[in-house]
């Protein structure tokens, strides 16, 4: 033992980040640009950082800021989020005919939806989702109907590999202008006489 020093005594390893805590971190960020709490290029400064972070302790100052833990003033570690968050499917698979479909208020978004509908009313409403990543792709095969999104400013509907037949395609733009991007929805599959429309929703509080 040297005077102030003690050897082979070192402070525990730092937490490794996995790709989850990463992922939660993004969408902390991309969730406070979109709701006017950080700005675009501080969340530029800390996209970039979490990316990059290789730690736990690197990616927690990022939104320590952003989330307060309920009932307490400090704000919520990154671990004990991720731990509170429902797990995310995979795959999550609606069937109904003749009926009516609502997903609304805080669910957690699978990586992949497939929507198998046949003369149904159907509302997807992702404004207030728990966002699994930086893409949803929705797998419609759809026959008659309605189906309607309703989206938060930020995100962006790709169409382009969505067949529609008989059917009216109504996908109106953000009026968010210029809200970084915070969620693609990927539209796939097919759609026979029915109507696909979007709508424009800030997040309930």
């Amino acid at each position: 033992m040297t005077d102030g020093i003690t050897i082979g005594q070192a402070g525990p390893p730092a937490l490794r980040a996995s790709d989850g805590d990463r992922d939660l971190a993004v969408e902390l960020l991309r969730a406070a640009v979109a709701d006017g709490r950080l700005d675009p290029v501080e969340f530029d400064e800390r996209l970039g950082a979490a990316l990059a972070a290789r730690t736990v302790d690197a990616l927690t100052p990022l939104v320590a800021d952003l989330v307060a833990a309920p009932g307490g003033d400090s704000a919520l570690s990154l671990p004990l989020l991720a731990a509170s968050a429902e797990p995310a499917a995979e795959l999550l698979t609606i069937n109904e005919r003749h009926g009516t479909v609502r997903r609304d208020g805080r669910w957690t978004l699978p990586y992949r939806l497939a929507l198998r509908t046949a003369w149904c009313d159907v509302l997807l409403d992702l404004t207030s989702a728990v966002r699994s990543a930086p893409e949803l792709v929705i797998d419609l095969r759809v026959r008659g109907g309605a189906v309607e999104l309703v989206l938060a400013p930020g995100m962006v509907v790709d169409a382009n590999e969505l067949s529609v037949r008989h059917g009216e395609l109504a996908i109106s733009r953000d009026a968010g202008g210029k809200t970084p991007e915070t969620l693609r929805v990927r539209l796939a599959g097919r759609m026979r006489h029915g109507r696909l429309s979007t709508r424009w929703q800030a997040p309930r509080g």
